[in-house]
């Protein structure tokens, strides 16, 4: 990729302007393309939410350079942003006042993506042949042509159904008018739907535990609003994550305090909660769990599902892309983030090794990459998309240097049948009483460990 010029880049989200940014620090070429109308137009839909890392963490170095030379007044590095707060103090500067004003296109959803001359099945020559990306706008279809593609669309837009098996639940199209995905604003623009209502929450991470907070904080302001967390697994604690041994004190605040409302009661709880069936009942919704000849039902004026997202792989199938069949995602980045082989937030840096394709050029990036994993820190997408720059400009010591260090969520949890190199790094490497890497690192730093051995 060495004699790679121009690159495009789909998705104008806090990833994809990164990467625009470290591309044309490289001297290349990056032309942006965004679905929605304007850049950050997923982190808009959930501008209400704060960050549960401060801007240290959010914003990317080249990205900073762009800025700084526009004469930019960065936030205060301590502070928590929301998701708005990210868009119009970091992501509009930086599309609107740097070289990348000219090389955005908003409005302009990818359909397809191939290779100029080339089918998926043709092999000889395809790697010197560039790629060919069509879009869609108001004028019509479009097309450019690329030498290289980073796909950092994000997966926003494709959350996960109520269906416990991973398809939608029984009705649940039919039902949708009750149904909201992701995170609706509780306490601002959606406090009629909700307030005073009998609201069920199903899923059990960061999305759902904001949600359940948010709806008990509204319950103090309408009391008959009752929430009702749906949990498909058994053991709640794993969603009140490490607490005080979380490095990102915001992360660890946030189950912290949803453990308190679990215990007091002001959160109900239903584990072991694998929905099958949603059905309308008057002006209810019966949510339902039916397996066999064993059934169980909650009734709820609406239902949240927050468990996760997938990505939409539609417009990549021309290309030859290899994922692992279980998480969606790299094949060499899936025992990292593998959430059936442990739960770490803390996921070692990665970059151009891990997220490059068959097809020579192309990259996943961002949540995109991870599939349907949910661990992923905007600051591991800066370090992918840093390495994946140098990488398509031929720098390969750059791509394979490591230039970041996460910080700690201070649990891990691992499957008893997992292998320990597949946890939080690899095996201790001294002979410091330690179960992994992280472990022994924050030992050897004279704090409590990461987690894994608690």
């Amino acid at each position: 990729m060495s004699q790679a010029k121009s690159v495009a880049i789909i998705g104008a989200g806090p990833v994809g302007l990164a990467a625009a940014a470290h591309v044309l620090e490289r001297g290349l070429e990056p032309i942006v393309l965004e679905a929605g109308d304007s850049v950050g137009h997923a982190m808009r839909q959930w501008g209400h939410v704060q960050l549960f890392s401060p801007w240290e963490y959010n914003i990317d170095k080249a990205a900073a350079r762009l800025l700084a030379a526009a004469g930019w007044n960065s936030p205060e590095p301590e502070r928590y942003p929301t998701g708005a707060e990210m868009v119009e103090h970091y992501l509009e500067p930086l599309a609107d006042h740097t070289p990348l004003k000219q090389r955005i296109r908003t409005s302009s959803r990818v359909t397809g993506i191939s290779r100029v001359g080339f089918d998926k099945m043709k092999t000889k020559g395809r790697e010197k042949a560039p790629f060919e990306i069509r879009y869609q706008n108001g004028q019509g279809p479009k097309v450019i042509k690329a030498d290289a593609v980073i796909d950092a669309s994000g997966t926003w837009h494709s959350p996960n159904p109520a269906g416990a098996n991973g398809l939608p639940a029984i009705g649940e199209k039919d039902v949708g008018g009750r149904i909201a995905y992701g995170m609706p604003d509780l306490l601002g623009s959606d406090c009629a739907r909700y307030a005073g209502k009998t609201v069920a929450v199903l899923g059990a991470g960061h999305s759902a535990i904001g949600t359940l907070i948010d709806l008990a904080k509204l319950a103090e302001q309408a009391p008959d609003t009752r929430p009702i967390w749906l949990l498909r697994g058994s053991d709640p604690a794993k969603a009140f994550g490490g607490g005080a041994n979380d490095k990102l004190a915001a992360r660890g605040e946030l189950g912290a305090a949803f453990a308190a409302l679990v215990t007091s009661g002001r959160v109900e709880m239903e584990s072991d909660f694998r929905v099958s069936h949603l059905i309308a009942d008057g002006p209810r919704l019966v949510i339902a769990a039916i397996s066999g000849c064993s059934a169980r039902r909650v009734a709820a004026d609406e239902l949240i599902v927050a468990t996760g997202f997938r990505p939409d792989l539609d417009f990549v199938r021309e290309l030859r892309i290899r994922l692992d069949p279980a998480i969606e995602c790299p094949v060499a980045l899936a025992p990292l983030i593998d959430p059936n082989e442990h739960s770490c937030g803390t996921v070692r840096p990665h970059g151009a090794r891990e997220l490059a394709q068959d097809e020579p050029g192309f990259y996943f990036a961002g949540m995109k990459s991870y599939g349907r994993a949910p661990t992923f820190l905007m600051l591991t997408g800066y370090e992918q998309v840093r390495s994946i720059a140098a990488d398509i400009a031929g720098d390969r010591n750059a791509a394979e240097r490591v230039e970041l260090v996460l910080p700690e969520t201070g649990v891990c949890s691992r499957s008893p049948a997992t292998d320990a190199s597949n946890c939080c790094g690899g095996p201790a490497l001294s002979d410091v009483d330690a179960c992994c890497v992280a472990d022994e690192k924050a030992k050897q730093q004279g704090t409590t460990g990461c987690g894994c051995a608690s």
